[in-house]
């Protein structure tokens, strides 16, 4: 168990620290961009300078600097306009834009979104502003945070997928270990009770009495065989899915409240399906049980089997109280149930078995609140 421990707190170190490392990285990316938009301004405002030292020059100043520093700006978007937004000039506008007077004004609009503009003051009463975006550099910076952000998401997803995926695996193994496990209990007192079993014969017990009992017998032979098949992969054989769904129909139907009406509807032909019988016979118990639990112990119960074309479908209904269509993919999940005293196993080992072995569907059909459910599972057929 301290072994154990160590590995789960190592485990969240490395997780803890990956994710720290990402948010390093992001929040270094974001003080970056925060730095090249300032260093932008900066730019812009030497080029309002320069543009203001033209426009006040005279044949005695020195422009070189000014041409200089306003040639420089190759890479970000501006627009000069008079204080009542009339466009004067333009820089580093596409051309498709900047021959367009209404594309124009969209982008001087744009650019009033970005970034404050500068007020050039050409003299106590007479200013220009200055519009500007950010550079195509600055820009692509700008989705870095983001792609940064879907990345630790992405992360997280991954990381959590593998705890949950590691999780279930070990409870998967724990469960099939305790299921083999009780498998190879219940054989000790089964081989027991099959000596008593022939002892009573010679004692010339009831026949009927026997007979009953041998049944519980081989019921529990099932029980055990089914546990011991959890976990490793079972052997498919070549059955008629009609009496195998019956017989296990059949025996729980004997043992059932007299309250509940079954009815069984199949072809006359038998129908091959690859399945394991006892895995099977599992599953439909685990479908009438449940039928039966809806309807607590009084209702209508009605099992039918039908062929169309390649596919061969078994369709359980009963008239319990139903299910809500937003849980129809729930109860398949392990630990769903309605059931005060239930582990949720039932349906979710029921899908395993149908999807996972008999590489079948089954869900829930339809359903209605306070009239019932019907479930259906489809095999493909074997010819």
């Amino acid at each position: 168990m301290q072994f154990s421990d160590k590995r789960t707190l190592t485990r969240w170190l490395i997780i803890l620290t990956s994710f720290l490392i990402v948010v390093l990285i992001v929040w270094n990316t974001y003080n970056f961009f925060q730095i090249f938009k300032n260093e932008e301004r900066v730019k812009m405002e030497l080029w309002s300078t320069a543009q203001t030292t033209i426009n006040n020059a005279n044949e005695f100043t020195d422009l070189e600097l000014a041409l200089k520093i306003m040639g420089n700006n190759t890479s970000i978007p501006m627009i000069l306009t008079m204080p009542n937004d009339s466009i004067i000039n333009h820089n580093n506008i596409e051309e498709e834009v900047a021959s367009n007077s209404k594309l124009l004004q969209k982008e001087l609009n744009r650019l009033k979104s970005e970034n404050t503009p500068i007020k050039m003051e050409l003299s106590q009463s007479d200013y220009r502003l200055v519009y500007y975006g950010n550079s195509p550099l600055l820009n692509k910076l700008k989705y870095y945070p983001i792609a940064l952000l879907l990345i630790i998401i992405l992360f997280a997803a991954v990381v959590y997928n593998f705890y949950r995926a590691t999780k279930m695996a070990t409870q998967n193994k724990l469960w099939a270990g305790m299921a083999k496990e009780t498998a190879h209990q219940i054989g000790t007192p089964l081989s027991s009770l099959i000596g008593w079993l022939e002892l009573l014969k010679i004692e010339n017990v009831d026949e009927v009495t026997l007979s009953e009992i041998e049944k519980d017998i081989n019921r529990l032979q099932t029980i055990a065989d089914r546990f011991s098949k959890i976990g490793s992969e079972p052997v498919l054989e070549k059955m008629n899915i009609i009496d195998e769904t019956r017989n296990a129909y059949e025996y729980l139907k004997s043992r059932s409240s007299k309250q509940v009406h079954f009815s069984f509807t199949a072809p006359d032909h038998p129908i091959f399906v690859e399945i394991n019988p006892a895995l099977h016979s599992w599953t439909i118990e685990n479908l009438v049980k449940n039928a039966i639990d809806a309807m607590k112990g009084k209702g209508e119960l009605k099992v039918v089997v039908e062929e169309i074309e390649n596919t061969v479908k078994i369709k359980v209904s009963d008239t319990g109280k139903g299910i809500a269509k937003k849980e129809f993919s729930k109860v398949f999940e392990p630990g769903f149930t309605t059931k005060k005293r239930g582990w949720g196993l039932g349906l979710s080992l029921t899908k395993r078995i149908v999807e996972d072995y008999h590489k079948g569907k089954i869900k829930v059909l339809n359903s209605e609140i306070g009239k019932g459910t019907t479930f259906q599972l489809m095999f493909q057929k074997y010819f």
